[in-house]
């Protein structure tokens, strides 16, 4: 194999082997870990310590996730001119650590251009590097906008074992494995940064199965976790045996320093002795929204939270996971009554707060909502009400939650789910006011199964029961019910997949048995209400194609839902 280590579409030499005899086993260790998007200083200082204590334990080899030293996805910060520069500083800081290789995921930036990229260092030398082949560019993933493809396979011998390198989309196409096979690897080691959604991890167990058995191969394969804005990455990092049987996996969510024994001689890892905990639907969509919400509060420097705390469903959910994601202390309740708001709902709010011990203000409305009302009645000239006067209650609640915020320095949690988002049943600078919406990617009909599944936990339930089973209100007029203006949120969300996550078209939907009439409304709900979207808080992404950055329409269009 080529020294040339300039050229970055050379291989790696074999020289990180010269000085090593080849042994009977090689330990590796996955750094699962959470590396915070442009802090290179604290990254690198992470990488250390992970080192040496990976070294301490006896590994051979530690491997980071994708971009760990910039952080994933670090977006337009690959940008930045002086961006080269830092990185190759914050490696050069890594160079007196011996004897134990690092395998660090990096932005390589040179005359060449600029690549997604793994560095291989060991005893105070980079010995070689990878840039990655296969660059996504759908859903989430921008990287063509920023990365050159890289155009050769990458090998390096270690104690005795012939390693290749991938980087994250590199093995889910056949490509790139197959020809580090032919090119005599015994092993493969994988760096990734891949996002949650539902069901994610089984389709990596799936796909990491069928490449190891496809071409007899072991892989090592290392992934982030925590949140970064939108997206939560969920570990489950693991070391597969060459049949596809895993041999070790990390918890999800949670860092983890996972060492896995290769014996060199049958190309075998030796087994873990107790495999983490496998988590149910619900339970892998709770904990990537509190992850979600953790990581995006806290890395942003807020003190707190506040939440406006209404009796009903989301924000009983949303109370909840902000409890479990900040703590009690970092939580403040506030319920904002008007004249149609029930005792029920006053009664179901007060308990929730006192049973998660949160801080929680009981702020009516009647006055500011009135005094809107007042200022506006000459302009409204004796017009009959309508829906103006309903978000007029929205509003104002908005405008108290945010006056909270700049007051005292919490973000404010918005409350909508991914229904109400996707048909408009919200109030632009009303209840869409905040900085981020836990259950923006969360559909109605899922908001249930999450508040089922978050009482279940504990003997005492932290949701009154009747907020569950009543049916859903906006409490905005005497009487309503979501349903006055709604389908059934079961036939509603089935539509809502079918065209937002599944892009059936119309007649697809109405032959999966849905109505006809019913299908264009709520299609013509979904595609006025863009412009709304556009201007709602970010939130946790779970779903296959959530809103934001994967789902991205024009606000102006004449797209015809029956063409």
């Amino acid at each position: 194999m080529s020294k040339d280590t300039d050229n970055p579409n050379s291989n790696t030499s074999n020289e990180a082997s010269k000085t090593n005899k080849p042994q009977d086993t090689v330990t590796f260790a996955l750094a699962q870990s959470h590396f915070l998007v442009g802090d290179i200083s604290t990254n690198v200082e992470k990488m250390r310590n992970l080192a040496l204590q990976a070294r301490e334990q006896g590994a051979d080899v530690i491997v980071f996730p994708e971009l760990a030293l910039l952080g994933y996805p670090p977006q337009d910060l690959l940008l930045r001119p002086s961006l080269s520069g830092r990185v190759k500083s914050a490696l050069s800081t890594l160079s007196d650590i011996d004897d134990i290789v690092m395998i660090v995921g990096y932005p390589h930036v040179d005359h060449h251009g600029t690549f997604n990229s793994a560095a291989i260092l060991h005893n105070g030398h980079q010995k070689g590097f990878y840039h990655k082949q296969i660059l996504p560019n759908y859903g989430v993933f921008d990287e063509r906008r920023y990365f050159d493809k890289g155009r050769n396979q990458v090998l390096f011998d270690y104690k005795g074992i012939t390693i290749g390198l991938l980087i994250c989309e590199d093995l889910w196409e056949k490509g790139p494995i197959s020809e580090l096979k032919k090119q005599g690897a015994d092993l493969i080691v994988s760096l990734n940064a891949s996002p949650f959604e539902i069901e994610k991890q089984d389709n990596r167990k799936t796909m990491l199965a069928k490449r190891s058995r496809e071409n007899k191969l072991p892989i090592v394969y290392v992934n982030a976790v925590g949140g970064q804005d939108d997206l939560v990455f969920d570990g489950g990092s693991m070391a597969v045996q060459a049949d596809g049987s895993i041999a070790h996996e990390a918890p999800r969510f949670m860092n983890q320093l996972l060492l896995a024994t290769l014996d060199v001689k049958a190309a075998k890892f030796n087994e873990q002795t107790k495999a983490p905990l496998t988590l149910s639907r619900e339970s892998e969509m709770y904990q990537a929204l509190v992850v979600g919400l953790r990581d995006y509060v806290n890395h942003s420097g807020f003190s707190g939270i506040i939440v406006g705390l209404s009796g009903g469903i989301d924000s009983a959910l949303t109370l909840c996971i902000a409890v479990d994601a900040l703590g009690a202390d970092k939580v403040y309740a506030v319920m904002m009554p008007y004249e149609y708001t029930s005792q029920i709902s006053l009664e179901d709010a007060q308990a929730q707060a006192r049973r998660l011990n949160v801080s929680y203000t009981v702020c009516p409305i009647f006055d500011a909502v009135e005094g809107i009302r007042h200022t506006l009645a000459p302009l409204f000239n004796k017009s009959p009400a309508d829906t103006t006067e309903e978000n007029i209650q929205a509003r104002a609640r908005g405008v108290i939650l945010m006056a909270l915020s700049n007051k005292f320095g919490h973000l404010v949690i918005t409350t909508g789910n991914k229904s109400e988002l996707a048909v408009g049943y919200s109030t632009l600078y009303g209840d869409m006011a905040g900085g981020f919406d836990v259950l923006k990617d969360v559909y109605k009909s899922q908001v249930y199964k999450l508040a089922s599944y978050r009482n279940r936990l504990e003997d005492t339930p932290v949701i009154p029961e009747r907020v569950i089973t009543r049916p859903p209100s906006a409490e905005l007029r005497p009487d309503q019910k979501d349903q006055d203006s709604l389908p059934d949120y079961d036939v509603l969300d089935g539509i809502l997949t079918s065209y937002i996550d599944e892009d059936m078209g119309y007649q697809e939907i109405i032959d999966k048995g849905f109505d006809a009439e019913m299908v264009a409304k709520v299609i013509k709900m979904v595609d006025n209400s863009e412009y709304k979207r556009l201007q709602s808080p970010i939130g946790t992404k779970i779903s296959h194609k959530a809103f934001g950055r994967e789902r991205r329409y024009p606000l102006v269009n004449k797209w015809s839902i029956k063409g």
